[in-house]
């Protein structure tokens, strides 16, 4: 674990003005001019936009959920936040600069401490450092804090990652789809070689296709079903989006007088932290990773904007450069050939990109029984496996085939009885695991909408607006068909749509955060009383094709690293002691005195009065009491308490249902 020792306080800049805000524990003062900087600071910070509009600050916002990660917190001692940074501000905790100066580099320290070099949060910490340092070298050179203040403290080395296992490969974002493949094979052809293809065929209809197989051929593959198989959702390319794919594709094979491919130039902007100067310089950074991101994000609207684009690299690159050097001259001739290509497509006609298939997309949506349905709905899907339980899935795709017939394509969610999976497996009400089988289905098999919120916001409310007589579920973990391996999500984005990723929904929130307790798996019954945990996976039955299994299983073997041990039993109740017995009176129809008589109702009203605790002489019960001895009478009158009275404990106010005392 990297140390985490506080840096000299003595180097801030102090100042002796009464205005400053002095810190109660250390006795140091903030003047003005800092307490702004330090506003303006995390002002930025949740303003800063990346050239493509991306917000990295976003995932710093606030601390991570001690639900969905439990274990963050056992790797990162000192957590901190964005809402950490105003909290602290409010309530004038910081004595001095240096104290929020190490609160910013432990934002960034603690995501690459967590998280591994390629996931998303540990590249937005380099580019949330690297803004942290720019305005506090700015403050510097304002002299608002010392020159010392402005560098970030060293916290120690970032550890390096540890291998991952194979099972959580599958948290890698799905969006790497068969383009990345294709122009990766294009590079090693250029280079002599040809890469494998990392994954098989999208579908059972890819499988089919290929080399002209039967259906049933396909399905004696090397897989005995390939109904497991992961898969992706199929290209449905707009005539706009395939003559973008077709640019990106061709400029790929220009190659410079030393034999180097051009374009890998243009991959990647360069490290901030090498090259703080070309951030400076350059007011409007992008690469081909930016431009692939927002192509597969559906965020052209022309091939010129996608051009405008192009033509922003380029003229950076020559714009930072010499006019000598390789990177300027591969520049111009790239913007070249890139307008050549793109006037060579934008000529030809619209019917020179039909899909395969004859598919033609609907990025619109389709309309169907009065409603819109479109790509990142959640829908309930016919099962002709079990009417009573409809697919849940999430659309991906939309469009027409050459007979005008409409279709999705959707990401199935399965249930806990669709799975298999260990006994002692718990799941929370409504859950459904991702999937990595993505179907083609007619507009008339979808059913109605429904929901899937991930866990970290279902405990929280729901969507706003969502018909309330519609389906809600919540989604924890992804499914791994073919080694029946559940992975918990880390990240929601990843599970979606390209289309949807940069967009929220709002929610109606619960009074307060509700928790939901995770029951045992439904499938517990299915276990053998001779089942042992050697006996490996059970057997799945399976039904229809385009639909999950009918009954997943349960097995005896070990749980899954990821997998949280059964909750225990709730505790039974500590046994409660007997009430002590009631004390029975004998029924005395008559109470006779020299005086009066009375009936036992008054007696019980005179019982209870606390003049009358002591009486010269008294029968009760057929027994005498002594005239020294005080009268405590012990009585049954069908009272919510059997227990004895105890007298003169208040002894100003009666404990009888009468308000009144006699007088004798």
């Amino acid at each position: 674990m990297a140390s985490t020792s506080p840096r000299n306080q003595s180097s801030a800049v102090n100042t002796t003005e009464n205005n400053g805000i002095e810190n109660a524990k250390t006795g140091l003062q903030l003047s003005d001019a800092q307490l702004k900087a330090v506003k303006n600071v995390i002002d930025s910070l949740y303003a800063y936009r990346e050239a493509d509009g991306h917000d990295p600050s976003k995932v710093f916002h606030r601390k991570v959920n001690k639900r969905a990660l439990p274990d963050y917190y056992d790797v990162i001692k000192e957590p901190v936040a964005l809402s950490t940074l105003k909290y602290k501000l409010q309530n004038r905790e910081y004595g001095a600069f240096a104290d929020f100066v190490r609160d910013c580099a432990l934002i960034a320290h603690n995501a690459q401490t967590y998280n591994r070099p390629e996931a998303g949060a540990y590249q937005d910490a380099l580019v949330i450092r690297s803004v942290m340092e720019k305005q506090f070298t700015q403050l510097a050179e304002a002299k608002v804090i010392s020159a010392e203040d402005a560098i970030l403290p060293d916290l120690g080395e970032i550890p390096p990652a540890s291998p991952r296992p194979a099972e959580e490969e599958e948290e890698e974002e799905e969006d790497d789809d068969e383009d990345d493949e294709e122009e990766e094979a294009d590079d090693s052809e250029e280079e002599g070689g040809k890469r494998k293809r990392r994954r098989g065929p999208r579908s059972l209809a890819a499988i089919t296709k290929r080399d002209g197989a039967t259906k049933e051929d396909a399905q004696k593959g090397a897989d005995s079903d390939p109904r497991k198989k992961r898969g992706r959702p199929p290209r449905v390319d707009t005539p706009m989006e395939a003559r973008i794919k077709v640019i990106l594709k061709g400029i790929r094979k220009y190659k410079n007088d030393t034999g180097q491919i051009m374009i890998h130039q243009f991959e990647k902007l360069p490290d901030k932290t090498a090259m703080p100067e070309y951030y400076h310089e350059i007011k409007e950074p992008i690469a081909i990773e930016i431009i692939k991101r927002k192509q597969k994000r559906k965020k052209y609207q022309s091939v010129d904007h996608f051009m405008r684009d192009i033509d922003t690299m380029f003229n950076n690159a020559k714009a930072y450069n010499q006019d000598e050097s390789q990177i300027y001259k591969d520049a111009v001739v790239l913007q070249e050939e890139t307008h050549k290509l793109a006037d060579a497509e934008k000529s030809k006609p619209d019917a020179d990109y039909v899909m395969d298939e004859g598919r033609l997309p609907l990025p619109n949506g389709i309309l169907h029984n009065g409603e819109l349905w479109k790509v990142g709905d959640w829908i309930h899907i016919q099962n002709p496996n079990d009417v009573t339980k409809p697919i849940v899935g999430q659309v991906y795709r939309t469009w027409q085939d050459s007979e005008g017939q409409k279709w999705v394509n959707a990401c199935w969610y399965y249930r806990p009885e669709q799975t298999v999976h260990q006994y002692e497996k718990h799941f929370f009400p409504h859950e459904v695991v991702k999937t990595g089988q993505y179907r083609d289905h007619h507009i008339d098999e979808v059913i109605d909408r429904c929901f899937v919120m991930f866990c970290t916001r279902y405990n929280r409310g729901r969507p706003r607006g969502f018909p309330k007589d519609k389906d809600v579920y919540v989604c924890e973990s992804r499914y791994n068909e073919e080694k029946h391996k559940m992975n918990k999500i880390k990240t929601w984005a990843s599970c979606l749509p390209d289309e949807v990723r940069d967009k929220d929904y709002e929610m109606d929130l619960f009074d307060g955060a509700k928790k939901t307790k995770k029951v045992p798996t439904p499938l517990l019954h299915m276990l053998k009383d001779d089942q042992t945990g050697s006996d490996g996976a059970p057997k799945i039955r399976w039904g229809a094709d385009n639909a999950p299994p009918i009954m997943g299983a349960v097995h005896k073997g070990p749980r899954d690293e990821n997998q949280s041990p059964p909750p225990e039993p709730t505790p039974s109740p500590p046994p409660q002691p007997p009430p002590p017995p009631s004390r029975q009176i004998s029924t005395v129809p008559k109470y006779e005195t020299p005086s009066h008589r009375r009936t036992s109702e008054v007696d019980t009203r005179m019982a209870n009065t606390p003049e009358l605790t002591a009486a010269p002489t008294a029968t009760y019960n057929n027994h005498t009491q002594s005239q020294n001895q005080p009268l405590i009478p012990q009585y049954s009158q069908q009272t919510a308490s059997p227990a004895s009275v105890q007298y003169n404990q208040y002894p100003s106010q009666s404990t009888s249902n009468y308000g009144q005392t006699q007088q004798h």
